[in-house]
């Protein structure tokens, strides 16, 4: 079974002070299409390949769409909770890494199970 990794949009893409905040949409594309290689090749020193990639985005990015190798989860209200619900609902039983800086998130991913890292895991993915 894939590992299955799920990216915190907002958190990656805020994690370098870019001028992301003009175009919150088009920085979470851009992250989306940079990850889109790793679904195949993996994430070196985090997670073997074939992945299974989610990239949960809220805000003004919910309009962005999926895009092969990468499924993109919009949001309803919050991005953790969504993290949260897909780590619970998709997670169990298999190798489960949460990309994400957010204390409070890794808390709670990691009390289900899940693995966690730094933005940093996925930075060559930004797309800039």
């Amino acid at each position: 079974m894939d590992s299955l990794v799920i990216v915190d949009a907002a958190n990656v893409v805020g994690s370098v002070p870019d001028g992301w905040w003009r175009d919150r949409r088009g920085a979470a594309e851009r992250l989306r299409d940079g990850l889109a290689a790793h679904a195949a090749a993996g994430l070196p020193g985090y997670a073997e390949p074939p992945l299974e990639l989610v990239l949960v985005v809220e805000g003004a990015a919910r309009e962005v769409a999926s895009v092969d190798g990468v499924r993109v989860e919009s949001a309803p209200g919050s991005g953790d909770d969504r993290m949260v619900e897909l780590v619970a609902a998709e997670g169990a039983g298999r190798d489960c890494l949460v990309v994400t800086a957010d204390r409070g998130l890794r808390a709670r991913v990691e009390a289900l199970g899940a693995r966690v890292a730094g933005p940093r895991a996925v930075r060559d993915a930004r797309g800039g």
